[in-house]
């Protein structure tokens, strides 16, 4: 999934942090880990639900930030990976605008910082490790680029325009959970295949396939119309970091039980269902434990 050179990109709400200085991610922050795409315990084994599972909202000052002044186009987007998240976000702003009324709330955007390294949120202090996240208290999106060599040279994903953007759609489907209520009412402290924690994921993984679905209808798109191997490269990406596939490749056992955002055949199951039938057809919590 390619941007249309000329596209315009410029008023994407994106921004660049400063460099981190080596912030440690203890010291609060509840929902950074339950809501990030990775558990840091998913990439190591160890089980820190202690620390980011505290009270309080650990919030820390909000990091400096620039714009990213090199972003203009679609051309900009094709050839730069931050310039590729903020094209992401300008599109993922035009069919949300939209798509909101469709689920029954009204949109307002999320915004998001481009880090590396570590940077501080309203949910606490947050390294590389914790991977991409939503932080609903400053309702902000946090990525370091870096986690896309994670997902080809870790996770054995093939990568991918789509399959990097995906990752932004999903985080930005978290944003919407807080719009739409889902995050607050849900149990997320629960784990297992049809947990609520689970639910969360696949529904964001949802709100991400619709996006993708529709993101290149109309002569106004800001992106070429996907292509088959760019929709089966976002599949891989789903596959490669569902809760089984991860476990498998970290301990070489699966335990359903703790999971926390969904097995790799959900995942893209549900991906597929956004893009194939859109942002209506992603409601998880209103199907059948057996049929998640």
């Amino acid at each position: 999934m390619t941007f249309r050179d000329d596209a315009d990109i410029s008023g994407s709400s994106v921004r660049r942090s400063g460099r981190g200085r080596g912030l440690a991610i203890g010291g609060g922050g509840g929902l950074i880990g339950i809501i990030a795409v990775f558990l840091i315990s998913q990439f190591t084994g160890v089980d820190l639900s202690g620390i980011l599972g505290g009270g309080g909202t650990g919030a820390g000052p909000a990091p400096e930030t620039t714009e990213l002044a090199e972003c203009d186009t679609g051309a900009d987007a094709n050839e730069s990976v931050d310039c590729r998240v903020a094209g992401a976000a300008v599109s993922l702003e035009e069919f949300w605008i939209d798509a909101a009324p469709e689920i029954g709330v009204q949109y307002r955007g999320p915004g998001a910082i481009i880090f590396e390294e570590a940077v501080s949120t309203g949910c606490g202090q947050a390294t590389s490790a914790v991977g991409p996240f939503y932080c609903p208290n400053d309702e902000t999106i946090y990525l370091d680029t870096g986690f896309y060599d994670d997902l080809r040279t870790r996770f054995g994903a093939e990568g991918g325009p789509l399959a990097e953007m995906y990752v932004v759609a999903h985080e930005w489907g978290h944003h919407m959970q807080k719009i739409t209520g889902a995050l607050e009412s849900a149990d997320r402290t629960d784990s297992g295949p049809e947990s609520d924690a689970v639910r969360l994921e696949l529904q964001a993984d949802c709100f991400g396939g619709a996006w993708a679905g529709a993101a290149s209808d109309g002569p106004d798109a800001l992106l070429e119309p996907i292509t088959s191997e760019q929709v089966a490269q976002a599949l891989d990406a789903a596959e490669a970091i569902g809760d089984d596939r991860i476990q498998e490749q970290t301990s070489g056992q699966v335990s359903p039980e703790s999971w926390t955002h969904g097995s790799s055949e959900q995942r893209q199951r549900w991906f597929t269902v956004g893009f194939e039938r859109g942002v209506t057809a992603c409601d998880t919590f209103a199907v059948a434990g057996g049929d998640l």
